[in-house]
């Protein structure tokens, strides 16, 4: 159903709110292409977490990134920096003048600054958490048994935009040849990390897996999460590369550009690598695939069938973790890897 009715249509400053986290920022990518295919000449502005605005710098759908400091501001030791800080991001954004704001986030703190900034047309879910529904204007339902993408473009397409077709629109990405000079060059990426402690299958068994695995494994993670890189190297035999730490964010896009596949647990690498068409094998377990996982036909789920998944980890099974994760055992996981394998799609 068409809406030019109720918005502008030439809009001169369109804000989407979408601060964190990394996979749910990708997953926006679609949304960001499809409005503004439909209103080519509209600023479109971002408010996004400090750190992870890294990420879309440079990038050419965006004109200006409102950077977030929600670390920073948590900090209670400093209340009268942090209330100035604010203040100042609130004038900004209202300052601009913003036609349509656009909230994807759906928690308080979004609808805080989908308020502040102060746009005629405010727009976001009527489903969403924590009471934001009360600072827009115009909302759809959402659902929650969709895929994310397919939940933003709900938006998009109240806002009359053309979501016929999928696009990740990136930010220009680096090459990055010393990087890849030190790798051999057929190999996969594992990603044991995860955002929840519940969401991670055991790291050593992602070393046993790629113990087994025909081409070595490049083990990623970010620096706090670099014991969890060790313990899978440690169990892999030497077929295992750590790379924890050592790649910035656009680095990292890069660097799983280059994979074959792609193997993890729920965690927001995954998601760059199915927007950049690599064949992902994501290890599910609590989570929801159907919500959070891997987007399009080629990626695969792996996970035991438990009557109680998904459970959304509200509470481990045992006092240690999550039986649907720690069942998970390696040579299923090797097997339906291996399953996978054709002439076309080689491990």
């Amino acid at each position: 159903m068409a809406h030019q009715h109720i918005f502008p249509s030439h809009p001169e400053k369109i804000l989407i709110i979408k601060p964190s986290a990394w996979g749910d920022i990708v997953h926006t990518l679609p949304f960001l292409a499809a409005v503004s295919n439909r209103y080519p000449d509209a600023e479109i502005h971002w408010v996004v977490a400090k750190g992870l605005h890294k990420f879309l710098e440079g990038h050419p759908l965006i004109h200006k990134l409102w950077v977030m400091d929600k670390d920073g501001w948590k900090k209670i030791g400093q209340p009268l920096r942090v209330l100035s800080e604010m203040n100042d991001f609130r004038k900004g954004l209202q300052n601009e003048q913003f036609d349509i704001s656009i909230d994807l986030s759906g928690l308080l703190r979004s609808g805080l600054v989908t308020w502040a900034a102060g746009a005629k047309y405010k727009l976001g879910f009527s489903d969403s958490d924590e009471g934001s529904p009360f600072f827009y204007t115009h909302t759809v339902e959402g659902g929650d048994q969709i895929h994310a993408i397919d939940r933003y473009l709900k938006l998009a397409r109240y806002m009359d935009c053309d979501i016929s077709e999928i696009k990740y629109p990136m930010p220009p990405l680096p090459e990055i040849p010393e990087l890849l000079a030190t790798l051999p060059e057929a190999f996969c990426i594992m990603a044991p990390s995860a955002g929840k402690e519940a969401n991670r299958w055991p790291a050593d068994r992602f070393g046993q897996l790629a113990a087994k695995l025909p081409i070595p494994s490049v083990v990623i993670a970010s620096v706090a999460d670099i014991h969890i890189v060790e313990e899978a190297v440690a169990a892999s035999n030497g077929k295992a590369i750590n790379f924890a730490g050592r790649t910035g964010l656009k680095d990292l896009v890069s660097l799983i550009a280059k994979a074959r596949f792609f193997i993890c647990n729920d965690t927001g690498p995954m998601h760059i690598a199915a927007a950049l068409d690599i064949p992902v094998y994501a290890l599910f377990g609590p989570a929801n695939p159907t919500r959070t996982g891997p987007y399009g036909d080629k990626h695969t789920i792996i996970q035991e069938a438990f009557d109680c998944s998904p459970c959304y980890a509200r509470k481990p099974c045992t006092k240690y973790n999550w039986r649907c994760m720690n069942d998970l055992t390696v040579d299923k996981v090797f097997h339906i890897i291996s399953e996978q394998t054709t002439p076309t799609r080689p491990l």
